[in-house]
């Protein structure tokens, strides 16, 4: 069996629950959704992704591309121009690919360390490779692996395998609930995706029955607050009781370091979190962070 992978790379987790904590992140390729209205007044979608592929010849990498100051920030994991810097690989090349970056080439390296995570993202994960993902995990279960996340828009039921093989190992005896994470970044208006499309009370209540799940927006202002308030509304309504974080718009820093503030003034004053985006903050969001 064999992934597309976009990127596999060892960093921190910059967003939600996990900030801060050591992690690798293997991103597929592909999405349901291309978010090209980031960064942008309402209605107007970017074309930063087609006036970088036309010079696509340029780019050998994903860390030789340009960041996207509009629109979705991992451009690349979706656009098809970019789809042949993202090579088939087989679940042991994942998994040794993996195993070779962390201390020790352990999960958990030793008993003063914290465990590495696992963070499977996207693009969106849960579009077309879940089938592979039991196997895969195992592998990593193998070498020490306690800590997944699913960085997720919420579009996406689990396939009935999955959501089977994740229940029985990590929920069903409740004691390893916490270490699967569901990590839904909701899509609002402000992304340039349509409400009934990315709103999905449903899916991400089901989630909730598998592993810890919470809600993550990405807003700039008191109208994305507005549609934040009415998608919590929803989400509550379908019965759905995770936290829900706000967090900066902003691919690079200029843009997000001017967001930051009032964000997480709207967060105190609405009683949300706040979630950083330490990539951008350390690392300036460049690829592989």
């Amino acid at each position: 069996m064999q992934l597309k992978i976009a990127e596999i790379f060892y960093s921190l987790q910059g967003e939600g629950r996990w900030a801060g904590v050591p992690s690798v992140f293997m991103r597929t390729f592909g999405c349901n959704f291309q978010c090209r209205g980031f960064g942008l007044p309402r209605g107007e979608k970017t074309t930063e992704p087609e006036e970088i592929a036309a010079d696509i010849n340029l780019y050998k990498t994903y860390k030789d591309l340009p960041l996207a100051r509009t629109g979705c920030d991992s451009y690349a994991s979706w656009h098809p121009a970019f789809k042949h810097l993202s090579p088939f690989m087989t679940l042991d090349e994942i998994a040794d690919r993996m195993h070779g970056m962390i201390p020790k080439n352990k999960w958990s390296p030793d008993i003063i360390s914290d465990d590495v995570h696992l963070v499977i993202t996207g693009g969106e994960p849960l579009l077309g490779y879940q089938v592979e993902y039991p196997e895969l995990i195992e592998k990593c279960r193998q070498q020490g692996l306690r800590n997944i996340t699913f960085e997720t828009n919420g579009t996406q039921f689990l396939h009935e395998d999955v959501r089977e093989y994740l229940f029985e190992e990590f929920t069903r005896h409740g004691r390893d609930y916490d270490r699967l994470t569901f990590s839904v970044s909701a899509k609002l208006p402000c992304s340039g995706e349509r409400w009934e499309d990315a709103i999905r009370p449903e899916i991400v209540k089901s989630y909730e029955m598998v592993g810890m799940t919470y809600l993550k927006f990405v807003v700039s202002n008191d109208d994305d607050l507005k549609d934040v308030n009415e998608a919590v509304y929803q989400f509550r309504r379908a019965g759905f009781g995770g936290p829900v974080y706000l967090m900066p718009t902003g691919g690079v820093a200029d843009l997000y370091n001017f967001n930051v503030p009032q964000v997480a003034e709207l967060a105190m004053k609405h009683g949300y979190r706040y979630s950083p985006r330490l990539q951008v903050d350390i690392w300036r969001n460049a690829w592989g962070t």
